[in-house]
């Protein structure tokens, strides 16, 4: 890896993208310090330290991770990538569902382009509700758990729709910033910035625990290594299914006759049927925050409070680890459509050896598929599981560093780019024939 971005900085058409990219980083990074118009950053930086130790449980653990820490400091880019993702999300859901968008996707570039035409109508919509949500939480001082110091320098309603506007253009920024990356740069814009956020809280984090305990610190350090390297061997991991093509002649010339194949990943479902669960399992902690100011609560209401709030209970566990499982299952049948597969084959004379063309290759496709999803759930569940059994052990409060959201991130993000950057370099240095 170290070997191929040396290369990339001696080519100079490449060494322009790198440095850009670089650049947008390094903006996107300003962003995400730089406070809201309204703020009372001082308060703020109080209260934060009062919380730092606390953050973890909060029903907006999912954003603050995606906002590179930026959402508790009240900054610009506070939702960071986050509603992009959540509307990405629902595109794809609803590609399943509704005719219209379906028609859509088959269309190609056109299509396509109209579907992330709505993403951004849908992001900016999102944008609006969670600033919005967040402003009136620090509006009413619920931001800061345990913190009585006000977090707004005004909380009169100029105050509020100012920053709420400046948060939503904020995301409006931030979008822009990953197109330019695609457009200019290197690798995909969203995965950059999403890779950026989550390693901006890792040095802080790791310092943490190192002033706490130095062997806790080297037992985490070793911990993560091995994490790493299984998240890349897992990644890379997949099932080949051979796939020839006969020869077939149009107008006077042969077609066809070649050799391919479908390669399907053990992980096919990514980091979505993680998101898909933790996001779910904020709901217990959203009811629970609802119905605490009743002075008798019922039953179901305390079972809640007991089992699904926090992330060291056996139920909660549980939960996570069927949630994942089922999700990813879920997922990988929305996103890879056997029969579509089989039809595409055998319209362009595709066939895979010792299996009839048509409905036995959807058949056999989806048999593998099927079997090949259960490592790769169990792979999630476990990876996910890590940091919540290490707060159960531990007894820590902080969130894991290596937790497996951002392990997957971070190693996902880091291998497509280094394989982009390979890629482009080959074909400015390939030699082919006349080596």
């Amino acid at each position: 890896m170290l070997t191929a971005i040396t290369r990339a900085f001696r080519t100079p058409d490449l060494r322009k993208k790198l440095l850009f990219t670089l650049g947008i980083i390094a903006l996107f990074r300003l962003g995400s310090v730089l406070p809201t118009p309204g703020v009372h950053a001082e308060n703020v930086r109080r209260c934060l330290e009062q919380a730092q130790a606390g953050d973890a449980g909060n029903i907006y653990g999912m954003v603050q991770l995606f906002s590179g820490g930026a959402l508790l400091k009240l900054s610009v880019f506070a939702l960071g990538i986050m509603p992009y993702i959540t509307a990405s999300i629902i595109l794809q859901l609803l590609v399943v569902v509704i005719p219209r968008l379906e028609a859509l996707k088959k269309e190609g570039q056109a299509g396509t382009s109209k579907i992330t035409q709505y993403t951004r109508y849908l992001t900016i919509g999102l944008a609006v509700l969670q600033s919005t949500a967040f402003v009136a939480l620090a509006r009413s001082g619920q931001l800061f758990q345990g913190c009585s110091e006000p977090v707004l320098l005004n909380d009169d309603v100029f105050t509020v729709v100012t920053m709420v506007i400046t948060m939503t253009a904020g995301t409006a920024v931030i979008m822009w910033l990953g197109e330019l990356i695609t457009d200019r740069g290197v690798g995909n814009g969203m995965s950059i910035l999403i890779f950026t956020q989550v390693i901006a809280v890792f040095p802080s984090e790791l310092m943490n625990i190192f002033r706490r305990n130095a062997f806790t610190f080297a037992i985490v350090m070793v911990v993560g290594i091995f994490m790493i390297a299984a998240v890349v061997f897992v990644e890379q991991a997949q099932r080949r299914i051979p796939v020839q093509y006969a020869k077939r002649m149009v107008g006077r010339r042969m077609y066809g006759g070649t050799s391919t194949y479908i390669p399907l990943k053990v992980n096919q479902a990514g980091i979505i049927p993680v998101i898909f669960a933790s996001s779910l399992l904020y709901l217990p902690q959203l009811v629970t925050t609802l119905f605490a100011t009743q002075t008798q609560q019922n039953v179901v209401i305390q079972w809640i409070s007991q089992h699904l709030v926090t992330g060291d209970t056996p139920v909660y566990m549980a939960t996570f680890f069927v949630l994942i499982i089922f999700f990813t299952y879920f997922y990988v049948s929305i996103t890879f459509n056997p029969p579509e597969v089989a039809d595409n084959m055998k319209k362009y004379g595709g066939f895979i050896p010792g299996i009839r063309p048509g409905r036995p290759t959807a058949e056999y496709l989806n048999y593998v598929l099927t079997r090949l999803t259960a490592p790769g759930a169990l792979y999630l569940g476990l990876i996910s599981m890590v940091p919540i059994v290490a707060l159960a052990v531990a007894g820590a409060s902080q969130n894991f560093p290596f937790g497996g959201t951002s392990i997957l991130i971070m190693v996902g993000v880091g291998l497509d780019t280094v394989k982009q950057i390979e890629s482009q370099l080959q074909q400015r240095n390939y030699e082919g024939f006349l080596k």
